[in-house]
């Protein structure tokens, strides 16, 4: 059992579905698998009138239905769960939150660690944490205050700087946790593990041996009733800025000296601020945006983006974004990285793809098999490495074959889910997968070309919905390069459906 200091975690916009989903789902695991702290409080916070009874009945009532919960277990859990009706925006109800939160501290015997999560709207990223200070309940005298922001951090460039500058005036870096699930994956730390921990792959690491590097965040899905949402985001914001550069960050960074919270972002930040920054060429011949259309995919009829509820029928949103850019330094000097991200393609799948280079004198084979190594994120999480070996019978005929792995196949592991992992760590002070803030400028700094670009007339492609996106996309490649086409299931192949 870890020891965690007693706390007390405040969840503003908890009757939400980031709460309900997500958040709530992720404590009881930690409570079930004795992971959180011997005392602690759940105090969730938003306008909707509940008491803490018909609160608790709300938020477990999904968990209930799992036949595999233990019900006293979850019993238990809920005692821990309390509820304040308040307006977050105003200033003077934070005076009975403060009340509210030394009550059932006092009744739990809970020293006064308190961890904010800002599970709302991003116009209250700004409002909440100064009228927390405005209470004190920023001040660490009795205890840590901490404060868990989700994405997006910004809207721009800009925007992302203000926002900084709002939250300095009451906390602290140290204090401030910007959250986004994608670096809480298994297979995303996996990746620096695998780096790192073997020598077969850190010395071919660089421009010498690898040839490109492909990212793909493919949805299945449309849009779904988040239209209004995302037609103000588009992929790009959605997707590109935050998981997706961070991710490459990951893949591209150098070996920290040691692995603590500083060290791992300060290779991170390094990896951001070498991105070669995107010219008027980039962005005419190095990117592409496309937006789907409607289609038909085994006798189901997908509507087009423009279809979609809450979407003006004249927008230009990006929903399919593909970009090749570089990273300028030694090591990857010349590597080009190619990016896509999309809804509705043909599988939902997140993965990294290491292609490296062909072997400059091919004896045994006029057309050697490819060598790769791919990384899945999800579904079916996993590495897998491609490479080529002699064809049974007469003569020196090549063929390809595979190791693989997969997360999957472990037995008698347990592994937390994103969330889960990402608020053990914020309970624990460990801000190694949180964003940093010169990390999250350094993200909207890159791509604030494509956010000016995008302001005037611009390219914008059609993609039949279940499709791999604008064929465009394919001319961001040379010399025999492409983008490989995924499954659903892990295994280095044409694209297929297992």
């Amino acid at each position: 059992m870890l020891t965690l200091e007693n706390n007390c975690i405040v969840i503003f916009g908890a009757s939400g579905d980031l709460t309900q989903r997500m958040l709530i789902p992720a404590l009881y695991k930690l409570y079930s698998h004795q992971k959180l702290s011997s005392s602690f409080a759940i105090l969730g916070v938003s306008r909707s009138t509940y008491d803490d009874q018909s609160f608790r009945d709300k938020l477990i009532k999904d968990l209930a239905s799992d036949d595999n919960v233990d019900h006293e277990s979850l019993d238990k859990f809920c005692e821990h769960l309390f509820y304040q009706v308040m307006d977050p925006e105003n200033k003077y109800e934070y005076k009975a939150l403060k009340q509210r939160i030394q009550s059932i501290e006092t009744a739990l015997k809970i020293k006064s660690n308190t961890l904010f999560y800002l599970a709302t709207p991003p116009s209250l990223y700004s409002v909440i944490p100064q009228n927390l200070a405005a209470h004190g309940l920023n001040i660490e005298d009795d205890g840590w205050k901490r404060l868990v922001i989700e994405k997006p951090f910004g809207y721009d460039l800009e925007s992302a700087i203000a926002l900084d500058k709002s939250l300095y005036q009451d906390f602290t870096e140290d204090q401030i946790y910007r959250i986004d699930h994608y670096l809480g994956k298994e297979t995303v730390q996996n990746m620096l593990v695998l780096r790192f921990a073997n020598s077969i792959f850190e010395p071919l690491w660089n421009s010498k041996y690898i040839d490109y590097i492909e990212v793909t965040g493919a949805e299945d899905l449309g849009i779904g009733s988040r239209g209004g949402y995302y037609d103000n985001a588009g992929a790009m914001r959605d997707m590109i800025q935050n998981h997706l550069l961070q991710v490459i960050a990951m893949v591209a960074m150098e070996p920290p000296a040691v692995i603590n919270a500083d060290s791992m972002r300060d290779e991170v930040v390094k990896v951001l601020q070498c991105l070669k920054p995107l010219n008027e060429d980039d962005l005419k011949h190095n990117l592409v945006l496309g937006q789907y259309t409607k289609s038909h995919v085994r006798d189901e009829c997908l509507l087009s983006y423009r279809e979609e509820k809450g979407v003006p029928e004249d927008s230009r949103t990006e929903t399919y974004i593909a970009l090749k850019m570089f990273i300028k330094n030694w090591r990857w000097d010349g590597v080009p990285f190619y990016v896509r991200t999309a809804k509705r393609m043909p599988t939902r799948v997140t993965e990294v793809v290491i292609n490296f280079k062909k072997t400059p004198h091919p004896v045994f084979s006029a057309n050697p098999p490819d060598n790769k190594l791919i990384m899945r994120i999800q579904p079916d999480e996993g590495t897998l490495l491609s490479f080529g070996l002699k064809k049974p019978g007469a003569g020196f005929e090549t063929e390809p074959v595979a190791m693989d792995f997969h997360y999957s196949n472990l037995k008698n592991s347990e592994l937390l889910s994103a969330y889960e992992r990402l608020l053990l760590d914020v309970l624990k002070g460990d801000a190694t997968l949180f964003s940093r803030s010169d990390a999250v400028s350094a993200c909207w700094e890159f791509v604030q070309p494509i956010l000016d670009y995008k302001k005037n007339k611009f390219d914008l492609y059609g993609y039949a919905a279940g499709t791999w996106g604008p064929i465009e996309a394919e001319a961001l490649f040379k010399n025999g390069q492409t983008w490989r086409s995924p499954c659903k299931n892990l295994t280095d192949t044409d694209y297929c459906e297992l």
